[in-house]
C-alpha cells in the first residue's frame, strides 16, 4: 500500500491552504491500495456501485477482488445483488460446490426488487468471479459473499407488502454486518446503490448512519460517481486523473461541493458531499459511462417461466394504470417486453 501512503502524503503537502481555512485541491490515488488502506482504520468500506447495471464500476470491482493484497485483508463481501433467503445455496457456491444454475438464480432472482437490475449478466459473473479467487486460497482465507436483501415472499406478495419491505432493507442489511461482520471481528467490503451509504439521508436512516449507531467510526464510505455533475466542472485538473482513481472529500474543493452536484434533485439544503462520503470514485467522465440496464441474457428472454416472473411481479408493483406520467414515459414492464422483442427477433 505504499502507493497510496505516499500519494497521500502529497495531499497533505498540498493541504496548505486547508491549514488557513481554504480547501485543498483534491488528489487522485491509486483506487486499489486506497481502498485496502481504508480497512487499515475501518471495519466497513461501502462502496456504491454508481448507477446500477455500470460496466467500469463493475470492472473496478472485479480488479479490487482479484487483487491479491484484498484476501489478506477483507473476510466478507456484502452485496445488495442478492437475497439472504438463499445464504446457504451461496455459501455452498462461492466455496467451491456444485450448486446447479437453476437453484443458484434465485439469490439474485428473488431479492426484493421486481424488475432485471440483479439478471444483467455482470451480477452472475461477479458471484463466479469470487468462486474464482477462492479456488486459489487456503480454506481459511477464502472469501464470504453475504446476500443482503431481506426474504420476500413473492408467491404472496401486494403491492403493499412490496413497499414494506421496501423499508426495511436497510435496517435488514444493517444488523446483517453487524451481526456477521463486526461481532466476529471481521472486515466487509460492502457493494450496494449510493444511496444506502448517505451519511444524512433526506428522510430517515440509511444503511451507514444505522451502523455507524451501532459501531461509530468504523465505515468508509465512497461514492462511485456516474451520474449527475461532471467532476471537472468542480476540479478541472479531473480532465487529466488517471481512470479509475479515488479522491478523499474531507476539506477538498471537491467536498465543499453540494451534494445536489453528485445527486440531483436532493433537498435544497443538503449538506456538501464531505459531510456525506469519505470518497468519491472517479471511474472516468459521466458523459462516457455505459449503463446494462435491462441488458439481460436473450436466454432469459426466451425462457417463458422467466418471464412470465418477471412481468407478474413488475406489473405488481408498478404504479396504478390510471396514474399520470410524463410526457413519452414508458412502463418498465413494456420497456422489458421491447428490449426481449427486439434480442429475440435478431
Amino acid at each position: 500500500m505504499r502507493s497510496f501512503t505516499i500519494l497521500l502524503a502529497v495531499a497533505i503537502l498540498l493541504a496548505g491552504d486547508a491549514a488557513h481555512g481554504q480547501p485543498f485541491r483534491a488528489v487522485p490515488l491509486e483506487p486499489v491500495s486506497a481502498i485496502l488502506d481504508g480497512f487499515r482504520t475501518h471495519d466497513v468500506v461501502a462502496l456504491g456501485e454508481g448507477r446500477h447495471n455500470n460496466e467500469p464500476g463493475y470492472a473496478f470491482r472485479l480488479s479490487l477482488i482479484r487483487d491479491p493484497r484484498f484476501a489478506t485483508v477483507v473476510n466478507d463481501i456484502v452485496v445488495e445483488s442478492g437475497s439472504s433467503q438463499y445464504q446457504d445455496a451461496m455459501d455452498r457456491y462461492i466455496h467451491g460446490e456444485n450448486v446447479p444454475n437453476v437453484m443458484l438464480r434465485h439469490a439474485w432472482q428473488d431479492t426484493t426488487q421486481p424488475d432485471t437490475a440483479w439478471d444483467v449478466p455482470m451480477y452472475e459473473e461477479f458471484f463466479a468471479a469470487v468462486r474464482a479467487v477462492n479456488a486459489t486460497l487456503a480454506p481459511s482465507r477464502q472469501l464470504r459473499v453475504l446476500l443482503g436483501e431481506p426474504p420476500f415472499d413473492w408467491d404472496h406478495a401486494t403491492r403493499e407488502s412490496w413497499l414494506r419491505i421496501g423499508l426495511e432493507r436497510d435496517r435488514f442489511a444493517a444488523d446483517l454486518i453487524q451481526r456477521e461482520v463486526l461481532s466476529k471481528h471481521r472486515r466487509a467490503l460492502v457493494i450496494y446503490g449510493d444511496a444506502h451509504f448517505v451519511r444524512h439521508p433526506p428522510v430517515g436512516s440509511s444503511m451507514v448512519t444505522r451502523l455507524e449507531s451501532l459501531a461509530p467510526g468504523r465505515v468508509f464510505n465512497v461514492w462511485t460517481h456516474t451520474s449527475g455533475t461532471e467532476l471537472q466542472t468542480l476540479e478541472p485538473a479531473a480532465r487529466t486523473w488517471p481512470i479509475p482513481s479515488l479522491v478523499l472529500t474531507k476539506d477538498t474543493t471537491l467536498g465543499a461541493a453540494s451534494f445536489n452536484v453528485f445527486r440531483p434533485g436532493s433537498s435544497v439544503d443538503v449538506p456538501p458531499i464531505e459531510k456525506q462520503f469519505d470518497a468519491v470514485l472517479y471511474v472516468g467522465p459521466v458523459a462516457a459511462v455505459v449503463i446494462r440496464r435491462g441488458e439481460i441474457s436473450p436466454s432469459l428472454c426466451a425462457d417463458s417461466e422467466y418471464m412470465k416472473m418477471r412481468v407478474s411481479r413488475m406489473t405488481l408493483t408498478d404504479a396504478p394504470p390510471d396514474a399520470p406520467m410524463p410526457p413519452g414515459f414508458v412502463r418498465p414492464v413494456d420497456r422489458l417486453k421491447q428490449y426481449c422483442a427486439g434480442v429475440t427477433n435478431k
